[in-house]
């Protein structure tokens, strides 16, 4: 018997799941499936950036991630080394998440975050999305259910998913696939990924060893921090995890066994571990050509795959499902015009663009320190010492590019879309540096309304209209022209004219994701067409970016 439904959702990676949970706290009956007989204890994504964070903010999640993920005070320390025995070449100091919110808390401006980032292993957080999937009654989470094919028409899709008790149909109104790198169904709508593929491969292993974080530093070696990129000709890779006491390790060796050696050469010193995992992985840059056709999306690494350098796998995945999943639910609701599922391929393809972009930069800029890497360095000489001193002083300005993406994980901005009202000009979109600017098509900037009441916990669940300074102009029409439509709408006035000057304008149309959709000193003179832009719907004479 089929499974009917208004999403179905394929793959409950971190993506997917976050999908399932925003469509179901809207309401939206989804079912998602996935091949697995539940979450895999595998080293993968390792943290939640701070825009994600402000994500499971508004989501009311970010009180369980953080208690489930690594304790607040813990150093989130780079440092470069020949082992952990023998002090680092180059020690780069990064705010604890503790010292990152004591930064937020301080600010006056709107040049933070509303949240700090989060260390979290994946493993940790599949299952606590998983869990708070399952308590959202419009949610069906089958685990131990393989995708095979589909077929869609003009009124829904109907997929062909096989358990243990055989193979049994679901129609649903629309499918999105979160499979992947290998999304059987990207595969299946013939849509190619392009770009670099297959850059480099490496072994990466997962350890218990319960005793290593405590003991550091070791001898002479680095303290307690994140990431350990160790100087030599496997481009070793050491990292902490979550739990402080799992660790992953990655190498250029010739065997999943010489992991544990490695390992051991790493550390330098004799520790109680267990290597519980070994695989092998690739580096790929690749962008998909669409992100979907039909009734059919495509979102995370089905879409996009990167170099963890930057952090922006997992991350920019969970903007895809955060975009989608509000535009789904609106034209389920039946307001939204076709413009608005539309949009979701012109705005984030262009995010996924840029982010392997700045994962490229930031991978190179990686790849030209490690390459000064010679064993003549290891020599107790005046040339191995000058040699290190060499590297270190590339890798102070080349490894930073790895781990200060604020830019990008905040910056980005949606343009030429169908559902942005045009405006001229915009800032520039920098990797590395954040320019908190209240542009149309970027997220509102975060700045304090009251003590622990950011100016993005005033934005509702559909749209909404914000007046800020005591002399913000009635925007009745405009909510009105949104009600009219059918949208759900709310007007927020904060009459702080400080607020008015930090942001620039005195009106502002967000939408349910954060971002801007319009801004201004008046209302324009046609609120039914910036009405009509914001959901979706076509308008006549508007520019080629709202065309339908």
């Amino acid at each position: 018997m089929a499974i009917n439904t208004d999403v179905l959702i394929v793959g409950a990676g971190p993506v997917g799941l976050t999908m399932a949970v925003a469509l179901g706290q809207q309401g939206v009956n989804c079912t998602l499936v996935e091949r697995k007989e539940q979450p895999e204890f595998l080293p993968k994504m390792e943290r939640c950036n701070a825009r994600t964070m402000e994500i499971f903010r508004r989501m009311g999640l970010t009180g369980r991630v953080r208690d489930a993920g690594l304790d607040e005070d813990v150093p989130m320390d780079v440092y470069i080394v020949k082992t952990m025995t023998e002090a680092p070449l180059l020690h780069l100091d990064y705010p604890s998440v503790a010292e990152a919110r004591a930064e937020i808390e301080a600010s006056e401006d709107t040049s933070q975050p509303a949240e700090p980032y989060q260390l979290i292993s994946q493993y940790t957080l599949e299952p606590l999305l998983k869990s708070v999937a399952e308590e959202l009654p419009s949610v069906r989470v089958m685990y131990g259910a393989e995708f095979e094919e589909f077929r869609q028409d003009a009124t829904g899709v109907t997929t062909v998913i096989r358990t243990q008790a055989g193979a049994e149909e679901i129609r649903s109104r629309y499918m999105v696939g979160c499979d992947g790198g290998s999304s059987r169904v990207r595969k299946a709508l013939g849509i190619r990924l392009r770009g670099e593929g297959d850059i480099l491969r490496l072994r990466q292993a997962l350890y218990r060893c319960d005793e290593l974080f405590d003991r550091l530093p070791l001898e002479n070696g680095p303290g307690k921090g994140r990431h350990y990129h160790v100087a030599d000709g496997q481009s070793s890779f050491l990292i902490m995890q979550d739990s402080s006491r799992h660790w992953t390790l990655h190498a250029q060796v010739e065997n999943d066994a010489q992991m544990a050696d490695q390992f051991e050469k790493v550390v330098g010193v004799p520790v109680d571990y267990e290597m519980l995992y070994v695989g092998e992985w690739k580096q790929n840059l690749l962008l998909a050509d669409r992100y979907g056709a039909g009734r059919v999306f495509l979102a995370g690494d089905a879409v996009h795959l990167v170099i963890p350098t930057g952090g922006l796998g997992m991350n920019t995945g969970v903007g895809d499902a955060v975009d989608l999943s509000w535009k789904l639910a609106a034209t389920l609701q039946g307001w939204a015009g076709p413009n608005l599922l539309r949009s979701y391929e012109v705005e984030r393809r262009q995010v996924g663009d840029r982010n392997v972009g700045a994962s490229r930069y930031a991978s190179l800029g990686r790849r030209k320190w490690r390459g000064l890497y010679t064993p003549e360095m290891e020599q107790d000489t005046a040339r191995g010492e000058d040699l290190r001193g060499q590297l270190a002083a590339v890798a102070d300005v080349e490894q930073r590019k790895t781990n200060e993406m604020i830019g990008a994980e905040l910056g980005y901005r949606y343009v030429d879309s169908p559902v942005i009202w045009d405006e001229p000009g915009g800032p520039e979109q920098r990797f590395r540096t954040y320019d908190p600017t209240a542009w149309t098509g970027v997220r509102l900037p975060h700045c304090w309304v009251t003590e622990g009441k950011s100016l993005q916990d005033l934005v509702g669940p559909g749209y909404t209209v914000l007046r800020l300074g005591r002399d913000a102009p009635d925007a009745t029409a405009l909510v009105d022209a949104l009600r009219a439509r059918g949208a759900p709408v709310e007007a927020r006035e904060v009459p702080d004219d400080r607020l008015r000057a930090l942001y620039g304008r005195g009106l502002f149309l967000i939408r349910p994701d954060l971002h801007i959709v319009w801004r201004g000193d008046a209302l324009p003179a046609d609120v039914s067409a910036l009405a009509a832009v914001a959901t979706g719907h076509p308008v006549e004479g508007m520019s080629r970016a709202h065309a339908s």
